[in-house]
Formats: structure tokens, C-alpha cells, sequence
């Protein structure tokens, strides 16, 4: 058995921390091959000659899960080498990610934090993380220190919430193209929006669809268009009690539609899934799954490949069979 085989688990916090202190280490940025080679919970499994297939994909949903956390992660074209993506060149850079400028401290404040500091980076920067710079610089990669402060702020993906939240304040119509899953054109809606809520760690828009008549719920990735705004006002609606009945109704979906899968032992797949809200172990490898929208869950699942094997619903075998059929005819 090989030593990718059996190199122990990173666990995912780790992997993902590791991953920012790198990024943050070095002002021109690092390719994925220097970070899967490097990075503590990818090198480990890194093959120098073999396929690392998974373990990009896994990079790919790291990548969107500290994007998440509000870390400003940029991709760089390497000059000269535009449109190859093996060159492209990932950073944080530090003035995103430090605190403002016109922040302040008293001196008392800033002893405490100095001492803080000490404390964090000797407990945090493990020694695995510190093996790691060094050896980015023994690659000729230029590093600084990295930067253990973090400004939290709110950061939502969807370019659609911005001014989905501006109608909600002014009470407008909006209009904007939807894109249902399964289907090949979208469609323009014309809805009266009642709140922006989250479910299950997804944005959507509640709203009264004036076309088709009644609430809806509009998964704000689904949305494809630029929103635009009309003049017309919101017919008056309790949006309080509006948004606590569609967040019963989601929970309610949820918690009603479950979905038995295996997943392959000790792999991203096994430790992602299951540590879901409302995951259920029924076996050494047998996890079922809550979900409330069966497309999203296919897409997720067959990102995993051949990590997860869906058993039931066949609806949702079906599914993620179908995407990653399409997938390999994509890539011929």
C-alpha cells in the first residue's frame, strides 16, 4: 500500500486554515500544483506522477468554502500564459484581508492584543503550517509572514442579493430571468419580493409571483439576469409572518426527504457529508442525507465522484448518474 494510501486524515478546519496561510504567505500567488504539493491536508496525498483528480476537486470546493467565510481569494493569469489554466495563480491579498485602516486602539487595548497574538500564533501556526513555508521557500516562492488577524464581514456570492435587498427596502416589482433546474432557457418573472432568506445555507428570494400567481421561492443562484427594478409598488403583506411560514415550509421539505448514500471510508466525501445537519449513520459507510431540492443535492453529490453511490431515491441516482455521464462526455 502506498504512502498517499496511508497518510492519516487532515481534518477539513485544518486543511482549510492551512490553505489561507499559504495564500496569504506569498504576494504573487501559487499555483494549484504548488498548493496541492505543499499545503498541509493535500500534500499528503499528493502524487508526483499519478493522478490527482480528486484532490483538485477537492481544492475547487475548498476554494468556495473559504470564499464563503468572507476570505478574499483572487486568481491570477500567470503573463503570457492567458487562458491556461494549470499557470492560473491563486493569493489572498493582505490589504483585503487586515483590518481597516481607520481602526484604532488604545495603548492598553493593544498590549492585549499583542499578547493575544502571541498566544494564537504559537497555538495556531502548527508545525506542519510552518514545514510548509518553508518549503514554498526552498521553491523559490517569495513569502512574507502571514497574517492570523481576520475582519469578519458579510459576504454573500450571489450578485443578485444586493438588489434584491434594495427592492425589499424601497417595497418594488422586480423582474429578473430564472432558470428552474432541468432547463435549457430561462424565463422572465415578474415578482413582488417579501424577504431574503436562508435555508440550508442557500439564499433565496420570497416573493409573490404576479405572473403565475402566488409565493414562490427563487434560489438566487438560479437567477441568470441582471434584477431590474420597476416602479411599481409591493401589494402590503405581514412580511414577518410571510417569511416565518416559508421557513417552516423549507424546514418541513426537509425534513420529509431523506436519501441513503455510501460513501467511501475516510475520503472528502465521507467527512463533508457527514458532518451535514440531521445526517444519520446507519452504517459503516452508509449515511442518510436531509435535503429540500433534489438538483442542488445531485449537483453536489456527483462533484464527489466516485466517493458517493447513491442508493435511494432513484430519482436522485438517476440525477447525479445523468451529471456525470454529461460530465464525462464534456471532457470526451
Amino acid at each position: 500500500m502506498s504512502a498517499t494510501n496511508t497518510a492519516q486524515r487532515v481534518p477539513v478546519e485544518e486543511r482549510l486554515f492551512s490553505l489561507v496561510l499559504a495564500l496569504l504567505a506569498t504576494e504573487a500567488g501559487l499555483t494549484k500544483n504548488e498548493i496541492l504539493s505543499t499545503v498541509q491536508g493535500y500534500r499528503q496525498r499528493y502524487s508526483i506522477s499519478g493522478d490527482n483528480s480528486n484532490l483538485e476537486r477537492q481544492f475547487e470546493r475548498d476554494k468556495d468554502d473559504i470564499r464563503e467565510l468572507g476570505v478574499p481569494l483572487e486568481t491570477l493569469e500567470t503573463p503570457g500564459q492567458a487562458g491556461n489554466n494549470q499557470s492560473l495563480r491563486y493569493r489572498i491579498p493582505r490589504g483585503d484581508y487586515e483590518l481597516p485602516a481607520d481602526i484604532s486602539f488604545s495603548p492598553e487595548e493593544t498590549t492585549l492584543l499583542n499578547l493575544a497574538a502571541m498566544v494564537w500564533r504559537e497555538g495556531s501556526l502548527s508545525g506542519e503550517s510552518r514545514r510548509a513555508i518553508l518549503k514554498l521557500r526552498s521553491l523559490g516562492v517569495a513569502s512574507v509572514d502571514p497574517v492570523l488577524g481576520y475582519a469578519p464581514r458579510l459576504r454573500v456570492r450571489d450578485a443578485a442579493f444586493d438588489p434584491l435587498s434594495t427592492a425589499l427596502d424601497k417595497d418594488v416589482v422586480v423582474r429578473f430571468g430564472y432558470l428552474k433546474s432541468g432547463e435549457q432557457v430561462s424565463r422572465t418573472r415578474t415578482v413582488a419580493p417579501i424577504a431574503l432568506i436562508q435555508h440550508d445555507g442557500r439564499w433565496m428570494l420570497h416573493g409573490e409571483d404576479l405572473d403565475a400567481g402566488g409565493t414562490r421561492n427563487f434560489l438566487l443562484r438560479r437567477i441568470v439576469t441582471p434584477v431590474t427594478t420597476t416602479n411599481t409598488k409591493s401589494p402590503p403583506v405581514d412580511k414577518s409572518a410571510a417569511t416565518s411560514r416559508a421557513l417552516a415550509e423549507l424546514e418541513q421539505i426537509w425534513e420529509e426527504r431523506r436519501a441513503t448514500v455510501e460513501v467511501e471510508p475516510d475520503s472528502d466525501a465521507a467527512t463533508r457529508l457527514g458532518k451535514r445537519r440531521g445526517t444519520a449513520h446507519e452504517g459503516a459507510n452508509s449515511l442518510t442525507l436531509h435535503y429540500s431540492d433534489l438538483d442542488l443535492l445531485a449537483d453536489e453529490l456527483a462533484g464527489y465522484g466516485p466517493e458517493v453511490v447513491v442508493s435511494a431515491p432513484p430519482e436522485l441516482r438517476d440525477a447525479v448518474r445523468s451529471r456525470l455521464a454529461r460530465t464525462a462526455a464534456d471532457h470526451g
